[in-house]
């Protein structure tokens, strides 16, 4: 199965995305229908809130009047909070009800507008943010009905185009045309999430080999946090830490367009343990690497035992090299992009060196320099 997150500001066209997505096979769960069914005339739910706001919220046939309970909670942040305490939890049970029925081959797209907002990003192999400027925007919603006022206080009270872009695997710009959308989604639907959820099933690494350099990008580091994020969550208490390292960690650095990440474990028995959840989680291992090559004469090989993963999305390559608290490797992996980020000069032999193909035999030399470094800065991991 995969999860998709899909989300965007109000009037941006996420609904029109969903249902592309639903015609196309996707088992859609609405946030906003569940959040309707679980405070519907006779639900616990619904008493709650009568409870707590008063019956002033119910309309003449003992439904909520959303209107008026919109009111109430809008621009008080403490009724905002008691609001959510009541039907947040009943939504996320009815989703995980919802989740747990879908088959194991579906591709589950949760709609859900509060998805930047609630922080839930990290639950999701993909996310998909639905964008059109807030002129365009305010237009749609005023045509619905909404005061042009109103309109622009409910964009502002929601996340900015940063924090969405923050989480972002998929930007869709719908300030064109609806056929030009439905293409983009279409293209997704075909070149990305059905690949993408044969391989999570599979427990299969999109891997690509002999991926081209290109200049450095400057989203890779937010790119890496939204991988980093998802590898937290899936190893739980195991994981050390999760860092960013390898090429695309460094800044101004045409590499391959693959992230490379470190994630930090207590033993290599903790390792192991986590090849299920990080394959649940879109990250399959590649059994036939267990070792980094040692670097720096250091011939002990228990201490460059590793684990590798590697993204089953084909729109994202990446691989998770999992290194054990304390043993060589995992303190190089560490102090080698440290020192690169610092030294404008080795950055410079290095980018030369990997670009030549003679990036293993430059590495093994500038061990001793990137100690050196270490020891002048006081450097810890």
């Amino acid at each position: 199965m995969l999860r998709v997150g899909l989300s965007g500001g109000i009037g941006s066209g996420k609904s029109t995305v969903a249902r592309r997505l639903q015609e196309h096979g996707a088992v859609l769960i609405d946030a906003d229908q569940l959040a309707r069914e679980v405070v519907t005339p006779g639900t616990p739910g619904l008493a709650e809130i009568v409870e707590r706001f008063g019956p002033e919220v119910l309309d003449e046939h003992g439904a909520l009047n959303r209107p008026e309970l919109a009111r109430r909670v809008f621009g008080d942040e403490a009724a905002r909070a008691d609001l959510n305490a009541i039907t947040h939890p009943r939504i996320a049970e009815l989703t995980a009800q919802r989740m747990a029925r879908a088959p194991e081959d579906a591709i589950v797209v949760h709609d859900i507008p509060l998805l930047v907002e609630a922080g839930y990003a990290p639950n999701y192999h993909l996310v998909i943010i639905v964008d059109a400027p807030v002129e365009t925007r305010v237009q749609r919603l005023v045509e619905r009905g909404l005061q042009e006022e109103d309109a622009r206080a409910r964009i502002r009270a929601q996340a900015t185009e940063e924090q969405r872009r923050a989480v972002a695997d998929v930007w869709l710009d719908n300030s064109g045309s609806m056929a030009e959308l439905l293409a983009a989604v279409d293209r997704l639907w075909n070149d990305r999430l059905l690949p993408f959820e044969r391989n999570v099933r599979a427990r299969r690494p999109a891997l690509r080999s002999g991926l081209p350099r290109v200049p450095a990008d400057p989203s890779w580091p937010r790119q890496a946090q939204r991988l980093m994020a998802r590898i937290q969550k899936a190893a739980g208490d195991l994981a050390v830490r999760v860092d960013h390292v390898g090429p695309t960690s460094l800044p101004d650095q045409s590499a391959e367009d693959i992230i490379d990440l470190q994630l930090s474990v207590r033993s290599m028995e903790d390792a192991d343990a986590l090849a299920q959840p990080l394959a649940e989680a879109g990250f399959p291992p590649i059994p036939e690497v267990t070792a980094d090559r040692p670097m720096g004469g250091d011939t002990d090989l228990e201490q460059w035992e590793k684990r590798l993963h590697s993204s089953a999305d084909p729109g994202r390559p990446a691989h998770v090299h999992i290194r054990a608290v304390d043993r060589s490797n995992w303190r190089f992996g560490l102090l080698l992009f440290d020192w690169l980020r610092e030294d404008e000069q080795a950055r410079a032999e290095y980018a030369r060196e990997t670009a030549d193909g003679a990036e293993v035999e430059w590495l093994s030399q500038a061990v001793p320099r990137a100690e050196q470094w270490a020891t002048r800065t006081g450097w810890r991991p």
